[in-house]
């Protein structure tokens, strides 16, 4: 099922949109500058605190409780466990659990948009969306109000039943107790097989692999809008390994003197040093992520500050293209060089030696391409002034 709508935006039009986004693109170009200097000093942070613990760390035999080192960064591994039952009364599901997921999917309408938008002489853009309709599982309720064809495509605005996570209070490890954010962090989930409806579901559900199908009408053989699926994931006591604080027979982060904080939870026996290593490189990925969005929003920025000259160019389809690529071109050599000054001028701050070394890279790569562009012109002008002498 699609629907198709073709609209028209004049160049007028195009041109008011793209002044009012000059502001949103200079809040941009201006966020990602604190972005990149924030992450440089939360990565720095992070490394020396981990390195720090690394030093400081006990590393316990067994998770027994010795009074001698409360208040020290530990490392122990063993089972994390509880005699408590969870259970889910609306499926007549109990288990010995440290955590009871129950996850609900719903039968419903998905609207998929495709634009396709074309350049007319004199700056107009004619704009085709195509809206192609669905029917999908989902976990979370797709708002059908929203749709272009809302009308012959409705979803349910409630359901009966939602996803929900029972979690144990009480989760020991040999003769520690684990809090709330520890319990939370422990994620070896596994499926929950299902062999039985409870009393009350039966005359509208069916079990198919593991899962229990719900059908809103009692009467349909086939699945429909509103129909639910649900299945169980369960985390039964499983071994972990810790790194935290010892405080009493509990644990708590670590405050390390560089200023972060240390708590790590690995699932299954894990040795302290390849725990480390791991929140070393996780550190260092979240640093690339961050570093990437900052330049994205600073080059992003800058395409929008500088878009009312392609849409002024835009009367002519071939030249707006051209100078759309230009300003592509622009926005990314800026926005590289200044991500790299950015980043050199914190570590400057973090760390002056690879600081200084970034910082030149940086004017380097911008005096290089500056000249480079300069002699471009020079030679495209010499041989006019030669010809005008002759």
């Amino acid at each position: 099922m699609s629907y198709t709508e073709t609209t028209n935006n004049s160049w007028f039009s195009r041109l008011g949109s793209s002044i009012k986004g000059i502001l949103v693109g200079f809040l941009l170009f201006l966020l990602s500058f604190g972005l990149l200097f924030w992450n440089e000093g939360r990565t720095v942070e992070t490394t020396k605190s981990l390195d720090e613990g690394a030093n400081a760390v006990v590393k316990l035999t067994s998770a027994k409780l010795n009074p001698k080192y409360d208040g020290k960064l530990v490392y122990t591994t063993g089972k994390a466990d509880t005699k408590e039952i969870l259970t889910d009364d609306s499926f007549a599901i109990s288990v010995n659990a440290i955590k009871l997921i129950r996850t609900v999917e719903t039968y419903q309408w998905s609207e998929d948009v495709k634009t396709e938008t074309t350049k007319e002489v004199g700056g107009n853009e004619t704009t085709t969306k195509r809206y192609t309709y669905t029917k999908i599982w989902s976990k979370r309720l797709i708002d059908s109000s929203r749709f272009k064809q809302s009308s012959t495509h409705q979803n349910p605005t409630d359901v009966i039943y939602k996803n929900k996570e029972l979690v144990a209070s009480v989760v020991t490890l040999g003769d520690f107790q684990l809090n709330s954010s520890q319990i939370n962090n422990i994620s070896s989930d596994s499926l929950l097989p299902i062999s039985k409806l409870p009393e009350n579901l039966t005359s509208n559900a069916k079990i198919v692999n593991n899962t229990i199908y719900l059908s809103a009408n009692k009467n349909s053989q086939t699945t429909n809008i509103g129909d639910q699926r649900v299945s169980f994931k369960v985390v039964k006591p499983t071994n972990i390994s810790i790194i935290a604080k010892q405080i009493q027979n509990s644990f708590e982060p670590y405050k390390a003197k560089a200023g972060g904080e240390i708590s790590l939870l690995y699932p299954g026996v894990v040795s302290a040093d390849a725990m480390f290593k791991s929140a070393q490189k996780e550190n260092m990925v979240l640093a690339w992520i961050l570093r990437f969005l900052g330049f994205l929003m600073m080059s992003s920025g800058l395409s929008m500050i500088l878009k009312p000259l392609s849409v002024v160019a835009d009367i002519l389809p071939l030249l707006g293209d051209i100078v759309s690529l230009g300003i592509g071109f622009i926005s990314f050599v800026v926005a590289f060089c200044l991500s790299l000054s950015t980043i050199g001028i914190a570590w400057i701050f973090y760390r002056p030696l690879l600081g200084i070394s970034l910082v030149l890279v940086g004017f380097v790569t911008s005096g290089t391409i500056y000249y480079s562009r300069k002699k471009q012109k020079n030679n495209s002008i010499k041989p006019t002034q030669e010809e005008y002498v002759k």
